[in-house]
């Protein structure tokens, strides 16, 4: 009787637990958001909207940067402001940016994103500017809702002379 018993006791529960709800696979729908957030990422780049930039980063010290520009670190999201704000006051007219090789990744709660942008314009001095950067993103779903953690904004360097290559292209 008592191996009868254990055996039903184990097939009932390897019944009930197959049967339980699996948890819901998000990873279409949370790519679908990123998406979304990156392209209202480039719209507000392109108008040179710091307001509209800075709502896909996550606000106070949650956010860290590394721009191509000093300082080595931005901390916080006041610093990263700062850096876009300087970044667009360059600039006459709007910007354009272009995302290629674009690959996003998400796992849970966390995802990166990363890619090459081409960044055109005309600095205030009339100059064209034309270059590729490498950008990386991570995002945090923070209470139900994804957002920029951290950037890693890159161009390569040449070893000899310690310059940056911003005369490469794809």
């Amino acid at each position: 009787m008592g191996a009868k018993l254990l055996t039903i006791c184990a097939a009932g529960l390897l019944v009930s637990g197959c049967l339980k709800e699996k948890p819901k696979d998000r990873s279409a729908e949370s790519v679908q958001q990123i998406r979304q957030l990156l392209d209202q990422w480039a719209k507000a780049f392109e108008a040179k909207d710091v307001d509209g930039v800075m709502a896909v980063y996550a606000p106070g010290a949650a956010l860290t940067a590394y721009d191509i520009v000093p300082p080595l670190q931005y901390k916080g999201a006041n610093s990263y402001r700062k850096d876009y704000a300087d970044f667009f006051a360059q600039f006459n007219g709007p910007l354009h940016v272009q995302i290629a090789d674009d690959h996003l990744e998400v796992s849970g709660d966390l995802a990166v994103d990363y890619s090459l942008e081409h960044i055109t314009g005309t600095m205030k001095d009339g100059k064209p500017a034309d270059l590729w950067l490498r950008a990386t993103s991570v995002f945090k779903r923070i209470a139900g809702k994804w957002l920029d953690i951290h950037d890693h904004i890159s161009v390569p360097a040449d070893m000899t002379t310690g310059k940056a290559r911003l005369d490469l292209k794809p």
